[in-house]
């Protein structure tokens, strides 16, 4: 199934053309209907003569609406051009042209409307010229002109038959098995609940699944689908699409939302991209602009990527300030809020009322660069290029650290074409693997060489910042250094291994991590206190008072084997802990033991006995079972 949307000026017929052709009226609003205007997007279908049947998309002609057009715009098939004859090629004709070329709409037909109201045939003769002058720069060079009249009916079943013949040569929707449906529509409707509607793209939606809003938004269930008002099970790529989700409420959705299944669609805070700047105004650099992409609209501030032209005395010129008028370039897009966009997408630029630009997204979510520097140039150009190896970096960069299967999936490549991409970027010295130590089954981690430049460094700030908040601990508690750096078990071993001398693994079991070097200093007169408190300590024994302890202090002492910390606020001197342990190991030889037998071994109280035996479990000295414990590596 294709959609078919329409464009051009205001007034032109549009929306009474879409009625004529379907049967439908698509300016469902009241207000619409009384002022005769289109506002907001409209919808119907179409059976053409061939039995194919095809969605309409009818969009606002008036310059106010223009980013409503642009909405309805983002997920087209075909281009209905739609200029009057009466009037000929106006300034929408022209702005909504633009932006069929801007995002690469390649096929159309031009509907001449109102011929009904022309009675002179050199002045018919006069537009189609005009008109097939002013799309032969663009995509919709060639389109065929079709004259018709809503009113009367002329040319209707020939602009259909134009219809029919231009979608044999549009490209079947693709299924890459990756759904993702654009909002262009959220309501509620009695009886069934909240209802949006948009373009499926790249795979299928079925009645059951579980979908994302991204950005932003909730995970809902699919309880229905619906299109052309049929219900289905399954939706398929390239249909107009009704979604009924249950679990959710309208005010949690909006337009230009993307549903995708859950955590396959990552919001987008930067892209970078190939621009084409439209002839009128350069495009600055820092220029403060709209992005329109699919239904979606965000602000954004462009990056102008690439050194400006060397001066007449041989000067470099630096980086480039703007694209010039007309140019094309690489440039990279800050949002002021996410939006869920993917390589290969087109979009538009607008600065006020007034389209600027457009372009193609290379990449997501990348690295902010430098704005002159040439590799950066030739990795846009690689990744425009599309080869296996620049896509498996450019996800890389998006992902990592990650696995083999990570980077194929997020660059849409099969497994043994990512590893082989893969191996390549180590050979290049783009990326680096990582293998996990100890890992079961064993495999690489994968990051490139800026990003596990940029990962150590946060590592680094992280062991920093933790010195300078607890300036007496000797390391920083593995799981919470993982836990800051937001990274998975396995990803987290391999960059700890990968940074190998400069960091320092201490404590029990090696599940401290301090950067290599790094000493805690006690003052003199936490030097007198440490004192204290261990002969404090080594006094009590195996049964500690309790005591008001500074924790620091305590970490301090535990750091350097002074003292065991056994928690519940259970601390005994070294020496003391020693013991204990020797104790428990000569009461369990025999066999088992439970917690109040070991209490009286022990000749301590329960909280004391209870803190003991936890930390002799977490060292490997005993075990637990059932309500008894047995020396580690014994059953009871």
């Amino acid at each position: 199934m294709y959609v078919i949307g329409t464009a051009g000026h205001v007034d032109h017929g549009k929306s009474r053309l879409v009625e004529a052709l379907t049967g439908t009226n698509p300016d469902r609003l009241a207000e619409e209907q009384a002022r005769g205007l289109t506002i907001e997007l409209g919808f119907a279908w179409l059976t053409l003569p061939s039995g194919r049947e095809v969605s309409m998309v009818d969009v606002p002609g008036h310059v106010r609406f223009v980013r409503h057009m642009l909405a309805g715009a983002g997920a087209i098939d075909l281009a209905l051009f739609v200029v009057a004859a009466d009037e000929g090629v106006m300034p929408q004709t022209r702005e909504h042209l633009a932006i069929l070329d801007l995002l690469g709409v390649a096929h159309a037909v031009v509907a001449l409307t109102k011929c009904d109201l022309v009675d002179d045939a050199e002045w018919l003769e006069l537009v189609e010229e005009e008109l097939r002058d002013l799309l032969a720069p663009t995509t919709l060079a060639g389109a065929p002109v079709v004259r018709v009249s809503a009113i009367t009916g002329q040319g209707l079943d020939a602009l259909r038959a134009a219809l029919d013949a231009a979608l044999d040569r549009v490209p079947p929707p693709r299924d890459r098995g990756r759904p993702r449906l654009g909002i262009d529509r959220v309501f509620t409707m009695a009886g069934f609940g909240t209802v949006v509607t948009g373009t499926l793209l790249d795979g299928r939606l079925r009645v059951g699944d579980s979908v994302e809003a991204v950005p932003g938004g909730p995970t809902a269930r699919i309880r229905g689908l619906q299109t052309h008002r049929s219900e289905r099970e399954q939706a398929e790529p390239g249909t107009r699409v009704a979604v009924n989700l249950a679990g959710v409420a309208v005010e949690q959705l909006r337009r230009g939302q993307v549903l995708a299944p859950p955590g396959r669609l990552a919001p987008v805070r930067s892209l970078d991209a190939r621009v084409r700047v439209l002839d009128g105004r350069a495009l600055r650099h820092n220029l403060r602009v709209t992005l329109h992409t699919g239904a979606d609209e965000a602000e954004a501030r462009v990056r102008v990527l690439g050194r400006a032209p060397a001066a007449e005395d041989g000067t470099d010129g630096g980086p480039l300030g703007a694209l010039a008028a007309g140019a094309e370039g690489w440039c990279q897009l800050v949002l002021r809020e996410p939006a869920a966009v993917l390589p290969g997408d087109r979009f538009v630029l607008r600065v006020s009322d007034e389209t600027v630009a457009g372009g193609t997204v290379v990449d997501v979510n990348p690295p902010r660069h430098r704005r002159s520097d040439p590799a950066t140039l030739e990795r846009l150009r690689s990744l425009a290029a599309g080869t296996p190896e620049a896509r498996a970096l450019a996800a890389l960069q998006r992902v990592e650290p990650c696995d083999s299967a990570a980077v194929a999936a997020a660059a849409e490549l099969d497994a043994e074409a990512a590893a082989q991409a893969l191996v390549a970027l180590v050979a290049q010295g783009a990326a680096r693997g990582l293998p996990t130590p100890g890992g079961e089954p064993a495999s690489t981690i994968y990051a490139s060489v800026e990003g596990l430049r940029r990962l150590s460094a946060q590592l680094t700030r992280a062991l920093e910042d933790h010195e300078r908040e607890h300036p007496l601990r000797h390391a920083m508690r593995r799981e919470e250094l993982r836990s800051r750096l937001g990274l998975p078990q396995r990803e987290f071993a391999a960059l700890l291994d990968a940074m190998g001398a400069a960091l320092a693994l201490r404590g029990e079991g090696g599940q401290g991590v301090a950067r290599a070097g790094w000493m805690p200093q006690l003052t003199a007169a936490q030097r007198r206190a440490a004192e204290e408190t261990v002969a404090t300590l080594e006094q009590a024994g195996i049964a500690p008072p309790r005591l008001e302890l500074d924790p620091e202090l305590v970490a301090y002492l535990d750091g350097a084997g002074l003292v065991i910390d056994c928690g519940d606020g259970v601390v005994l001197g070294a020496r003391a802990f020693e013991q204990a342990r020797r104790r428990v190991e000569a009461t369990l030889q025999g066999g088992d033991g439970t917690l109040a037998e070991l209490r009286d071994a022990l000749g301590t109280n329960r909280r004391a006995a209870q803190a003991l035996l936890e930390t002799l479990d977490r060292r490997g000295v005993t075990r637990r079972e059932g309500d008894a414990r047995v020396l580690a590596g014994r059953t009871a």
